[in-house]
């Protein structure tokens, strides 16, 4: 059985303008999930992500790092642990070389300067961009930013990662390279959070979805459960997935047989005995 990582218990943010942007949220979340938050603009996504990781202070409600309750004396404990990549890498990226970039986590843990540059070599390999490192990470491309920003967040050895947006601006190589890095972070026992509008990822990728809609999850299960309820769809203006909405199609229209084998691939697709 999984090991509860994370509890969010009753969290509430309200910004400058009165608009509540958290009301009320409860989840938790446990070692190696992969989850996909989603929902529409102005949903609640990002705030949830940046209340969590530390970097907003709630107005209400509580949040536990392995059964610890977070305050202000051990938020860097919390901080330490979770890793947020951010949609716009370019505000991620602080430093003049791609080196002291992934190196600044590092060294704001206080380790020691021989730590630290193995912690770099192994992110920058691990992101198959050991040959950027010297480079300014401000005039790379979209993708390669991407994967300095990611080889940030490995350097620190976070136990969460949160991705917000991750495929936004990337062209289709790029999203294979990220979705490629996301299995292999998977594999390693990492637990994921992904806000994203890509419902087709969303069913492809996550093993649970959060669903948010007015600073609130209207809707927590599997990939399946949600796309499958279209009131939860209609209240939080989401789609089905494409390979969901055809072989539906297909089984009223009995051109299938509904053994409920429901692909979430072309190549699961076409292994559906007809």
């Amino acid at each position: 059985m999984k090991k509860l990582i994370l509890k969010i218990e009753d969290l509430a943010y309200t910004y400058g303008n009165g608009k509540a942007a958290l009301a009320g949220v409860s989840v938790d979340l446990y070692e190696g999930e992969k989850i996909a938050v989603i929902g529409s603009n102005g949903s609640g996504k990002s705030t949830f992500f940046l209340n969590v990781d530390g970097v907003l202070t709630p107005e209400q409600g509580k949040i536990f790092y392995r059964d610890t309750l977070i305050n202000k004396k051990n938020l860097k404990e919390l901080r330490k642990n979770i890793g947020i990549v951010f949609q716009d890498a370019d505000n991620q990226i602080i430093a003049s070389t791609v080196k002291a970039e992934v190196g600044f986590g590092p060294m704001n843990l206080k380790l020691s300067k021989e730590e630290v540059l193995e912690r770099v070599d192994e992110a920058l390999e691990y992101m198959n961009i050991s040959h950027l490192k010297d480079r300014p990470p401000h005039y790379l491309s979209g993708g390669e930013k991407k994967r300095v920003s990611i080889a940030d967040i490995i350097a620190m050895k976070s136990e969460i990662i949160i991705f917000d947006e991750p495929t936004a601006a990337l062209d289709p190589v790029n999203a294979i390279m990220l979705e490629e890095v996301l299995s292999k972070l998977g594999a390693e026992g990492k637990t994921m959070l992904i806000s994203t509008h890509d419902v087709d990822f969303t069913y492809r990728w996550a093993e649970r979805v959060l669903v948010f809609s007015e600073g609130k999850i209207i809707a927590d299960g599997s990939p399946l459960e949600i796309f499958q309820n279209k009131k939860i769809l209609k209240q939080a203006n989401l789609r089905q997935p494409t390979l969901l909405e055809v072989y539906e199609f297909l089984v009223e229209k009995n051109i299938l047989k509904d053994i409920k084998q429901y692909p979430k691939s072309i190549q699961e697709f076409k292994n559906i005995h007809i």
